[in-house]
């Protein structure tokens, strides 16, 4: 009779472990599901965020500026964005693209020359020239000197704060393969596509930025300007972005456009 109890015992132990091994394993078999069921979902959310965002900057690039067939616009979409730092209002809407401009930046530590890359970016020369003829850039400071990383002069802000604008921003143009070699002029922006004002950086040394900034003017006269302004370094108050001050303050005296 043991015996035969004891084998009863062991029988229903058999299959109550039979039936927790099944449990266990229906519930690993759910838990799986569940993650794979979420993990699509996050990814579906991903891909749609992804063709939202890609969709959106690009309708909003392609809505700033008719292009023609070259690439180049030839109507530009100034938006107002203020407060104007000197109010200067809005650059005509059709720029003249038949033009061909060279700039004189006279500062307090010399010249520099750069000729505009009109048939490229059409919209950011015109709105320079534009703003140089109201002198907007007359007597303005440079505010930001960046010695490592990259190698760039920033100035166009006459706050000299580095947050000021002339009170409308622009598209971005000529990014397709865009680098930034010395002597290259761009347009600084606030990180995010479409958001060009007036401040601009004079590049002095190969600098490694990836294609996000319109370069609209390449430097023809003056380098040795910008050398000597690069050497002295920067100090206080120091940019969070990188850089600081130029230890020997540099101020756009005036800019001087010639069209021809």
């Amino acid at each position: 009779m043991a015996g035969k109890q004891e084998r009863q015992r062991k029988l229903a132990r058999e299959r109550y472990e039979r039936r927790q091994a099944r449990e266990a394993e229906r519930q690993r078999r759910a838990r799986r599901t569940a993650q794979w069921a979420s993990g699509a979902v996050v990814l579906l959310a991903l891909a749609w965020v992804l063709t939202y965002t890609v969709v959106h900057l690009t309708s909003s690039t392609a809505s700033a500026a008719k292009a023609s067939p070259s690439g180049a616009a030839t109507t530009c979409s100034y938006t107002p964005s203020p407060p104007a730092s000197r109010k200067v209002g809005l650059p005509p809407a059709k720029p003249d693209r038949k033009a061909t401009y060279q700039a004189t930046i006279k500062t307090n530590r010399g010249d520099i020359v750069i000729n505009l890359l009109n048939t490229k970016a059409p919209c950011a020369v015109n709105s320079f020239v534009y703003l140089a003829k109201k002198n907007y850039f007359s007597n303005t400071p440079c505010p930001r000197l960046v010695t490592s990383g990259i190698y760039v002069l920033q100035c166009g802000d006459p706050t000299g704060t580095g947050r000021g604008g002339p009170g409308y921003r622009f598209a971005d143009e000529n990014l397709a393969g865009a680098t930034y070699p010395a002597a290259t002029v761009a347009m600084a922006n606030t990180g995010a596509p479409g958001t060009n004002g007036s401040q601009f950086f004079l590049v002095y040394r190969d600098t490694p930025l990836p294609p996000r900034y319109t370069p609209f003017a390449t430097i023809v006269g003056g380098s040795n300007v910008l050398q000597s302004i690069a050497r002295a370094g920067f100090g206080p108050p120091l940019n969070p972005a990188g850089g600081g001050q130029p230890k020997e303050k540099v101020v756009i005296e005036r800019v001087i456009i010639k069209k021809t």
